[in-house]
């Protein structure tokens, strides 16, 4: 094939096509006696692979996974797809937590404050699993913004307080960002809240389904990379044996 036709085959630009070749992502490409470089299907499968790959879990692991397939024993290439599939699996099986969670804050009442259910910075961290620094960051971002002991003059949550950062600190683990929640933060306070925090799971949740797509498209493009590398070193081996140098 000619780098046009690797191009249109995997949707690519044929300058991204000689970047890809650049960084390795492409399997070194033979040349013609005049220079015209000469690609294959091993090259088609590879650029499949990655813009697959890219898709699922972001162009610099992609790269380095098409690269392995290239560069290191079976063995541990498929390692390194393996542990992408581990990592979109946990953050699966986190956001499944966070649903569950979610559901249940929604149903706390925080009627009937009271001054003894308010929390300090670090009980409330402790409470959460989070540093002390991640809330005062959330206050800095109008995420959480806490009530100030009128004596002491330091941070205490109250029950309302606490209810918001738990919700925050499940989406955060959801993968929701921090600009869209500190639109969305408000809206929570007065109306829609378990809707809204629903539908921010809802959507976290089919992003995680489409990258796992993603990841089976470029599993099965890298399978056929390892099969062709296994039929070339075999070609190889032949003509070495009937021609030694």
């Amino acid at each position: 094939m000619r780098i046009a036709d690797v191009a249109r085959c995997a949707a690519y630009s044929v300058q991204q096509v000689r970047n890809l070749e650049r960084d390795g992502v492409l399997p070194p490409v033979a040349r013609t006696p005049k220079g015209y470089r000469i690609y294959e299907e091993v090259h088609l499968q590879s650029a499949l692979a990655y813009r697959a790959l890219a898709a699922g879990i972001g162009p610099t692991e992609a790269k380095k996974i098409v690269r392995a397939f290239h560069q290191l024993p079976a063995s541990q290439a498929l390692a390194r797809l393996d542990a992408a599939h581990a990592r979109l699996d946990a953050e699966r099986a986190e956001l499944r937590q966070a649903e569950e969670a979610a559901q249940a804050i929604s149903s706390e009442p925080i009627e009937d404050v009271r001054v003894s259910d308010s929390m300090s910075v670090s009980e409330l961290a402790a409470a959460l699993g989070v540093r002390t620094s991640t809330l005062r960051h959330w206050h800095a971002e109008a995420l959480v913004v806490p009530d100030r002991d009128p004596v002491r003059g330091t941070r205490r949550y109250t029950p309302a307080q606490v209810r918001d950062a738990r919700i925050v600190h499940q989406l955060r683990k959801a993968g929701y960002r921090i600009t869209p929640l500190r639109a969305l933060m408000p809206v929570l306070r007065h109306e829609g809240r378990s809707d809204e925090v629903a539908a921010a799971l809802t959507a976290r949740d089919a992003s995680i389904a489409v990258r796992s797509k993603a990841l089976l498209d470029g599993a099965a493009a890298l399978s056929a990379v390892l099969s062709l590398h296994g039929s070339m070193a075999y070609a190889h081996h032949v003509r070495q044996s009937v021609h030694p140098s």
